[in-house]
């Protein structure tokens, strides 16, 4: 592994332990060249995911990218990095293994918008305003009365 310090090619692994639920594994390392230590992750991928957008364009599946605009959306919510952590694994893992190595970003959207569903309302409807474009003050109060009904109980 190259060191991001040095550029150095050796390190050594100092720790190693599950992380992510068991789906990925934390490596502690050491540059071999100038001492620095840092840390990388390794996940099992499936398959190579291709992305379209769209206006048709294709780019490879970026887990950071997805685990970027799901931390904005919780962002001082008190949801722990472990859990946006778990829903960014499920939804590449529901990716991987769908047999398809096309996917329209639409349905990567839909997917985070059933697991934001599921664990944080507030995280949902900030989603929600980007990824379906809420131009309008009253499109963001309808939406919020949607989620807000949905969760009421009859």
């Amino acid at each position: 592994m190259r060191c991001p310090f040095c550029a150095h090619e050796d390190s050594q692994v100092k720790d190693s332990r599950p992380a992510e639920d068991g789906s990925a594994i934390r490596r502690r390392r050491q540059c071999d060249g100038c001492g620095a230590r840092f840390t990388t992750f390794e996940r099992v991928q499936l398959r190579e995911v291709t992305v379209i957008k769209s206006d048709g364009k294709g780019q490879s599946f970026n887990r950071s990218k997805l685990e970027q605009s799901i931390t904005l959306a919780c962002r001082k919510r008190g949801i722990e990095q472990e859990r946006i952590d778990q829903l960014v694994s499920g939804i590449q893992r529901q990716l991987e293994t769908s047999g398809d190595s096309e996917v329209p970003a639409a349905r990567i959207g839909a997917l985070v918008m059933e697991g934001l569903q599921r664990l944080d309302s507030v995280a949902y409807i900030r989603f929600a305003s980007v990824y379906r474009d809420f131009g309008d003050p009253k499109d963001f109060e309808e939406f919020a009365g949607s989620v807000r009904d949905a969760a009421q109980p009859d």
